[in-house]
């Protein structure tokens, strides 16, 4: 008999699917046997009804019996019964996406072995762009939100609302991908990395321009340069001190990742500076409301502190222990591991704060 040890290192795919399959038929069952518990009280509460309630700009969700209702004020939220899902991130949730994650990462992996690539930084910094498309395409649908009576309505503005967009955004970069491969390994370019950069790059920059003629067509989305003038020097200003920081006084910090790592800094430098920015000093740029916290962790550090600039002191730090954590012996013996964890730990920093500096920008 072998050990499931033992097996997952025989055929490690189909030790993934394995597992896989296990959490989505326990998912599934649950469901099925138990709806109020498994259904209604976790997976709606924490992860599609969030979803639904952003979908339809209510302040919350509530689910009675089988139906959802959507409601508009923060006191009729307060009053209803559970299970109530509001827009935005729980505890439980972002431990949940985490887990998914991590479980996604592995999958890649093992893609990324079939297809042979991703055991060079080439395919981490084809993905930057995509990262930015990911927040910009969040962007579109918070114009659209504002916007009200919009073609972008539900069930299909779902697909740029969180979780859910990391899934578009994962389908989109792996066609790509598929794309680029197709057109290196038939001849018709060098390599694949730089077509696909170039997919992600002109996705991304589509997408700006369309924010840019929602600007320029519809009131409610105004465009605020001195929001992307101040976010832009906070975040390279963080970054830059960060790196040299680093560099003069612990350079074996980022052995392992080199101008990867700077990568890194930035991605989690846009985060924490379009927090601070968006949090505390929209209303002194002109923008007529300041943005209000959906994550646990900076709403709890704004609460704690008042303000919002301990976020991106934690965020900077958080990121110099992410790039210590890839030592040289790491990457040298896992590659392609290391790879998708880099892009892993620059997207959750650059997503979020890319769609957060471009939703201060465009005031929406």
């Amino acid at each position: 008999m072998f050990s499931l040890r033992e097996r997952a290192d025989e055929n490690p795919a189909r030790a993934w699917i394995a597992v896989v399959g296990t959490l989505l038929a326990a998912l599934i069952g649950g469901s099925i046997l138990f709806p109020e518990t498994v259904y209604d009280g976790f997976i709606w509460h924490y992860f599609w009804g969030p979803v639904q309630a952003d979908a339809h700009n209510a302040v919350c969700a509530v689910r009675p019996g089988s139906t959802v209702e959507y409601l508009y004020s923060t006191s009729a939220c307060q009053a209803a019964a559970e299970p109530v899902a509001e827009p935005g991130y729980t505890v439980v949730s972002e431990i949940g996406y985490i887990v998914t994650l991590l479980i996604t990462i592995t999958g890649v992996v093992l893609l990324l072995d079939y297809l042979d690539i991703g055991e060079d930084r080439g395919l981490f910094w084809a993905m930057v762009p995509f990262m930015l498309l990911g927040g910009a395409l969040r962007t579109v649908e918070d114009a659209h939100n504002a916007i009200g009576d919009s073609w972008f309505d539900y069930p299909l503005n779902t697909l740029l609302i969180s979780p859910i967009i990391y899934v578009t955004i994962f389908v989109i970069a792996v066609a790509c991908v598929l794309l680029a491969l197709w057109l290196s390994r038939r001849g018709v370019v060098d390599d694949y990395v730089r077509p696909l950069a170039a997919m992600g790059s002109a996705a991304f920059l589509l997408s700006v321009a369309y924010l840019s003629v929602l600007a320029a067509t519809e009131s409610q989305v105004t465009f605020y340069p001195l929001v992307l003038l101040a976010m832009v020097g906070l975040s390279a200003a963080a970054a830059a001190g960060t790196w040299y920081a680093i560099e003069t006084f612990a350079p074996k910090i980022n052995e392992g990742t080199g101008l990867a790592g700077a990568m890194v800094l930035v991605a989690h430098a846009v985060d924490g500076a379009a927090n601070v920015i968006g949090l505390d000093y929209l209303m002194a740029l002109g923008v007529p409301y300041n943005l209000t916290p959906k994550h646990p962790a900076n709403r709890f550090i704004v609460d704690l502190f008042g303000a919002a600039w301990p976020f991106l002191v934690v965020k900077m730090a958080a990121a110099t222990f992410l790039i210590w954590v890839f030592e040289p012996e790491l990457v040298e013996e896992t590659p392609r591991y290391t790879t998708l964890l880099l892009i892993a730990v620059s997207a959750v920093g650059l997503g979020p704060g890319s769609r957060d500096l471009l939703r201060s920008v465009f005031g929406v």
